[in-house]
């Protein structure tokens, strides 16, 4: 895609990047924004400090700022980031803001620090929903359904084509089509059923926040342009290949039987520093249970009961492979003699756990 002829300066603050961001990109044309961007701190000396690639770094780190209440993490196990429900109706035109921030980084090149759910970039490409997409938002509701597909539904099951929500302490029953308290869900309806309840899960309460999305975005990118898309397709154009911060991570690592100057220590961190990035996220995968990391960084890194540090657990058997806790964001790592069988180990204990999901 090319640029239109001349450059846009863009002035913000930093104190007030998403105030100040929003303003200038909504009151912007869409031809204005495909111009050659800068950036430009109002009162710092200097323009274009880091250019796109910082702005649309720090900018990705508001769009989960509690205080615009637009988007939240998809469950405790993910750092993919979902529209958050019932959002007022003041707060659409942000969702257009955030539309356009995301054609923006297609159009420039550019990448956001975060990544989105399956059913967001499906709604950018125009897509049908499926009952996997339900997987990145709800695992436990996704394995009911997957359940129902995958066994004989009888009338006596009671199932009808209803779905049952607590609101704001309410309980409230939806009707997934006209009557669908009276029709009971067999053998011969559930795949309806089944696409009824996957849509109605995925979209209620977010209809209008993604079609002002869904808008903004499109101001940016005409949707044939991506007619040759799928939402793989797009996140990687969208978030890229998340590369991981080393430092980041060695400075936010605990130790329990081992301090950070030990050899063994040494040896992983080399071994990290060494790893490309697809094999640094397959660590993470198999140290944490997810292949990404906050975008507020390893601070923030979730545990089973809430935030958790990486740690690098003591394991007396050298016979053994590294073990993963990943409930505990946990590795139980033995004093292995050398680099290079600590290097060997580690690499087989994850790509064993990597079958083993795969399994």
């Amino acid at each position: 895609m090319e640029k239109n002829s001349g450059t846009e300066d863009i002035y913000i603050r930093r104190k007030c990047l998403f105030e100040d961001s929003y303003y200038a990109i909504m009151n912007r044309t869409s031809y204005e924004l495909k111009k050659n961007l800068k950036i430009k701190y109002r009162d710092e000396d200097g323009t274009d400090a880091g250019g796109l690639k910082r702005f649309f770094y720090h900018i990705s780190k508001e769009l989960i700022n509690n205080k615009y209440s637009l988007f939240e993490y998809s469950n405790e196990n993910s750092y993919l980031l979902k529209i958050k429900p019932k959002s007022t109706n003041k707060y659409l035109e942000y969702y257009r803001f955030v539309g356009r921030l995301i054609g923006m980084t297609i159009f420039h090149n550019q990448y956001l620090a975060v990544s989105f759910v399956t059913p967001i970039y499906k709604e950018l490409l125009n897509e049908k929903l499926c009952l996997k997409d339900l997987k990145s938002i709800d695992t436990q509701l996704y394995s009911n359904l997957k359940w129902i597909l995958n066994n004989n539904i009888k009338k006596e099951n009671g199932f009808t084509f209803t779905r049952v929500i607590k609101q704001f302490g309410i309980i409230k029953t939806i009707e997934l089509k006209p009557n669908g308290s009276y029709i009971y869900v067999t053998d011969y309806n559930k795949r309806e059923y089944v696409d009824l309840m996957t849509e109605n899960i995925i979209k209620y309460g977010v209809v209008d926040q993604l079609n002002a999305l869904k808008k903004g975005f499109d101001e940016i990118i005409p949707n044939d342009i991506l007619s040759t898309f799928n939402e793989r397709d797009l996140d990687l154009l969208i978030s890229g290949i998340r590369k991981i911060d080393i430092e980041d991570w060695k400075n936010n690592t605990v130790y329990e039987g081992y301090s950070k100057y030990d050899n063994t220590i040494t040896y992983f961190w080399t071994c990290v520093n060494e790893f490309d990035d697809d094999m640094r996220s397959k660590l993470l995968q198999f140290a944490t249970g997810n292949s990404q990391v906050p975008v507020t960084g390893f601070k923030d890194l979730q545990g089973s009961d809430g935030p958790r540090h990486f740690k690098i657990s003591y394991q007396s058997d050298e016979r053994r492979l590294p073990i993963s806790h990943t409930c505990f964001n946990c590795i139980d790592l033995p004093p292995y003699s050398t680099y290079s069988i600590l290097k060997q180990k580690l690499i087989l204990a994850i790509n064993e756990c990597e079958t083993f999901e795969l399994s």
